[in-house]
């Protein structure tokens, strides 16, 4: 008995989504919350972020802004912003830490805010989220050929918990890769003295805390010049009782 043969027509997925410009992009609208890239022309919906996610960012910024305020550098540290990499492409890391200027480029012209000028960002940070190869393998290669001067990757991805700099050595074009694991301090090229603990991280305290900590540090600081200037003062006095005159001293 033959058996009749019935074709297999496999079903492929057919991308309807709108194919767009990056002057298209920097103008789109949805109706939604959630966020998209722009890869090759696709928009790329972000994923919602988890808590700790959310948690390293606020760190990473915090940590950032105080490294900036402290070595008086005309530079901010913000989330939020796109980076052009490509004609077609354009990214939205977590952290991007660009000058002063650059952000008001940015911000002096309609659409979205995304960094598009000659001028790049001098670091990104992306942490690792549910598409790992986005983050190793596409944007390493976007940021590089971008010339980024430095592009950091933290990945809390449980039992794969590193954090990885990647920096134009002096001279080069080409990334060279540094990783930094638990119980080390990540060292950044672009700010040779910034300094940070890949447990803290990976793992980060409450920036609210961390806030609270410093006020708190202020007003002991606080209480403790006005302890002298009262120890100073009744000493001018009692000297002054002397017949000493406590400026000439």
């Amino acid at each position: 008995m033959s058996q009749s043969v019935v074709p297999v027509v496999e079903s492929k997925q057919i991308d309807s989504s709108p194919t767009l410009t990056f002057e298209e992009y920097r103008f789109y609208q949805t109706d939604c919350d959630l966020q998209y890239e722009l890869y090759k022309g696709k928009l790329i919906p972000m994923p919602t972020a988890t808590v700790l996610h959310i948690k390293i960012c606020e760190y990473l910024v915090y940590k950032l802004q105080r490294y900036l305020a402290e070595h008086k550098l005309d530079l901010v540290a913000k989330t939020g912003l796109g980076v052009r990499t490509e004609e077609d492409t354009s990214r939205i890391p977590d952290v991007v830490v660009c000058t002063q200027s650059l952000l008001e480029q940015a911000a002096a012209r309609p659409g979205s805010g995304i960094l598009d000028f000659e001028e790049k960002p001098l670091l990104v940070i992306e942490v690792v989220s549910q598409n790992r190869r986005a983050d190793y393998v596409i944007k390493r290669a976007e940021y590089e050929l971008a010339n980024v001067p430095e592009y950091v990757i933290v990945d809390p991805t449980p039992n794969k918990e590193l954090v990885r700099v990647l920096a134009f050595p002096e001279g080069e074009d080409i990334y060279t890769q540094t990783d930094f694991r638990a119980g080390q301090q990540i060292v950044s090229v672009v700010f040779p003295n910034l300094t940070l603990s890949v447990n803290e991280i990976l793992s980060p305290p409450l920036v609210e805390g961390l806030i609270k900590a410093e006020q708190a540090r202020f007003l002991e600081l606080e209480q403790q010049a006005a302890v002298e200037r009262q120890r100073a003062e009744r000493l001018a006095v009692r000297l002054r009782e002397l017949g000493v005159d406590p400026d000439r001293i």
